[in-house]
């Protein structure tokens, strides 16, 4: 058996691993959208290191585009297998993919009519539409046949909606070889979903290491901060709160936090705006799988029927009411995509605030290296956006503890059920080389000893 790295090596975007077997069965693991801007992956998102037409089935763990986003170019590119998943992640693909679909459409004929290019878009709505029929279903705790030779389970990674770590039972001359894929780890005791399910006694581990070398801030902690800086900023300061979050998932949890807030009478008076369109439509999916709750929210539920929404919040819907919030002077919480800053909305509230010593500017997730999102981590004083130079003069403030990713404590408590003599090769992916280094570290402590961070391409026999 052979483990090729086709994506997030050394990087935290684009995920996508194969299995081939001895017998030539190609067995794909995620299929994700690099995002970022680093020089070397310029390229990465319209090519494989292999032929689409050849790979068997794909196994999905979760609908975040940097997962799942290339899963439309696969199937124009020649897939005709199976794609597994659990059926919140399917609801969840659905409206990503076209979603992203309709940024490559865009993208493409901006490029072509501004700047003199004919640029063909990475595929189409029409691309995104025909992937669907290759889905297949499959709850957690099931184990199901992939063939004769595969067995597969979905345990639950707490990370998003839906989202599941992947378990392979895997035949080959008379031997069985136990193969886990993490996808992306949770949180423990993180709202809204339930705790990572560890997973069986492996041989074989490929593991995120998003936060490796890093801890978050607890619960009551983030809780608090979150209402000091709407206090801070909203009421002392009559300014605006800007949050860039991924419209699925971040700004689920962030509604479920500002909803309980205002439940409580702490913001009443506060007008929160989601002005992402995705995150409305992700939002409603959420409410269509109450299985995938944790019991807080069932609790909740009893008494109030909607956890994400409440009188004084509004989705906005089209562009000329966003528009709208940047000329308005009421202080306000407005919470857009992208998580990054690198494109959508948020990058057009950001050009019209981040001048502003009123407004604070709230980082709540990861950042890759070369992103407006970073720049304004690491404290720029200033930015380009839309080739204007701008003056940072909002807050920035970070709050990771409100990451969907395990820290390097989460993780080896993830991991603590395996043990180094049956656990033979773990491989560190989806992770900056720093952190990656700093996971392996703690591990090696832990007393396993083949520990790999593979590089794009790379091919592994196993």
């Amino acid at each position: 058996m052979k483990l090729q790295f086709n994506g997030a090596t050394k990087t935290v975007t684009g995920s996508c691993h194969l299995i081939t077997l001895e017998n030539g069965f190609n067995v794909l693991l995620d299929c994700g959208l690099y995002q970022g801007n680093e020089a070397q992956l310029e390229d990465f998102n319209s090519q494989w290191y292999f032929n689409p037409a050849e790979i068997d089935v794909l196994i999905l763990s979760h609908a975040h585009i940097d997962h799942c986003g290339r899963i439309p170019k696969l199937v124009k590119d020649g897939f005709k297998g199976k794609i597994y998943c659990t059926s919140a992640t399917r609801d969840l693909a659905v409206i990503m993919l076209m979603d992203s679909a309709q940024i490559q459409e865009n993208d493409a004929e901006y490029e072509s009519r501004k700047l003199g290019k004919n640029k063909k878009p990475l595929y189409t709505i029409v691309d995104a539409k025909n992937c669907f029929k290759y889905f297949r279903t499959i709850e957690y705790n099931n184990w199901f046949a992939i063939n004769d030779d595969i067995q597969a389970l979905f345990l639950d990674a707490g990370h998003i909606l839906g989202s599941a770590t992947i378990t392979l039972k895997i035949k080959e001359q008379d031997k069985e070889t136990t193969l886990g894929f993490t996808g992306d780890v949770g949180r423990f005791r993180r709202p809204i979903l339930n705790n990572p399910v560890s997973m069986p006694t492996l041989d074989i581990l490929i593991t995120e290491s998003t936060y490796g070398g890093k801890t978050h801030e607890d619960e009551p902690q983030s809780n608090e901060k979150l209402l000091q800086i709407i206090n801070d900023t909203c009421i002392k300061k009559r300014g605006k709160l800007i949050i860039p979050a991924f419209s699925l998932g971040r700004t689920q949890e962030l509604l479920y936090k500002l909803n309980n807030l205002y439940n409580n009478g702490k913001i009443s008076n506060i007008p929160v705006y989601v002005d992402s369109p995705l995150a409305m439509n992700a939002s409603h999916i959420y409410m269509m799988h109450p299985e995938c709750f944790d019991d807080e929210v069932h609790s909740i539920m009893r008494k109030d029927d909607d956890p994400f929404g409440w009188n004084n919040m509004r989705y906005i819907k089209n562009a000329e009411q966003s528009k709208i919030l940047n000329t308005d002077t009421e202080p306000c919480i407005i919470i857009a995509a992208s998580g990054m800053a690198t494109g959508g909305r948020v990058k057009h509230h950001l050009f019209h605030q981040l001048d502003k010593p009123e407004n604070t500017i709230l980082m709540v997730g990861y950042c890759a290296e070369g992103t407006l999102g970073k720049q304004l981590i690491d404290n720029a004083e200033k930015v380009t956006i839309f080739h204007q130079e701008i003056n940072v003069l909002a807050s920035i403030v970070v709050m990771n503890s409100m990451s969907a990713h395990a820290d390097q404590p989460e993780l080896l408590r993830f991991i603590s059920n395996q043990h180094p003599k049956n656990l033979k090769k773990i491989f560190l992916v989806h992770g900056e080389p720093k952190n990656q280094v700093a996971l392996k570290e703690a591990l090696t402590e832990k007393g396993f000893t083949d520990i790999q961070i593979p590089t794009l391409g790379e091919v592994f026999d196993v």
